[in-house]
């Protein structure tokens, strides 16, 4: 049986002083599923734990941190998370202005974030353990940066497909880069201070 499906939420950790910019977190989820994102969710708790430990150096660098929960926890097609995203990108812009944005995604976030990285404010993304199945399109990633971070030991996600999809971005983004996070797997629970310092270090050189 459908959950009831809330709408989707933000949670911002803003500087203390006016942001320039912004960075926006898109958590992972599941290939299907119509369950709703609760307070519960490991990929969301996960990515709030990250924003939490990033959003220091963000913030030296005048920069806020927003990460979005989406409605469901399935891509189940990608109209959910892609409309998700595109709200939440809205509600940057209403909230700062045309500050440029970097989208900072997880599994299922990297995946959305490559959907929607054609929004104008947007200057790039940072994926982390990506999800990019074979022939996912790499257009709207067209005059942006992409940095992808992988594990070798991901047994979710694969190290493979997302070099090829990294190989395939070179084609239309400014830069595509990929970075091998060494014998780790896909949830981020070893050499965690790593994945924050790619995910924090890779978004400010975006901005």
């Amino acid at each position: 049986m459908e959950t009831t499906v809330t709408e989707p939420s933000l949670t911002r950790l803003d500087p203390g002083t006016p942001a320039r910019a912004a960075i926006l977190m898109l958590h992972g989820g599941k290939e299907r599923s119509t369950a709703r994102v609760d307070g519960r969710s490991a990929s969301w708790r996960r990515a709030a734990a990250m924003q939490r430990s990033i959003a220091g150096r963000a913030h030296e660098a005048g920069t806020s941190v927003w990460l979005l929960r989406y409605r469901r926890r399935g891509w189940d097609g990608g109209r959910g998370p892609v409309e998700d995203a595109r709200w939440a990108l809205a509600e940057v812009r209403r909230a700062l202005g045309d500050v440029p944005v970097v989208l900072l995604g997880h599994s299922m976030g990297a995946r959305t974030a490559v959907h929607v990285a054609d929004d104008a404010t947007v200057l790039g993304v940072v994926g982390l353990a990506p999800w990019f199945p074979p022939g996912e399109p790499v257009a709207a990633l067209a005059g942006r940066r992409l940095v992808a971070a992988h594990g070798r030991r991901d047994r979710i996600t694969s190290y493979r497909a997302t070099a090829d999809f990294v190989e395939r971005a070179r084609a239309v983004a400014s830069s595509a880069e990929l970075r091998d996070m060494g014998p780790v797997g896909h949830y981020m629970f070893k050499r965690v201070a790593s994945w924050n310092e790619v995910a924090v270090h890779s978004a400010l050189a975006q901005l």
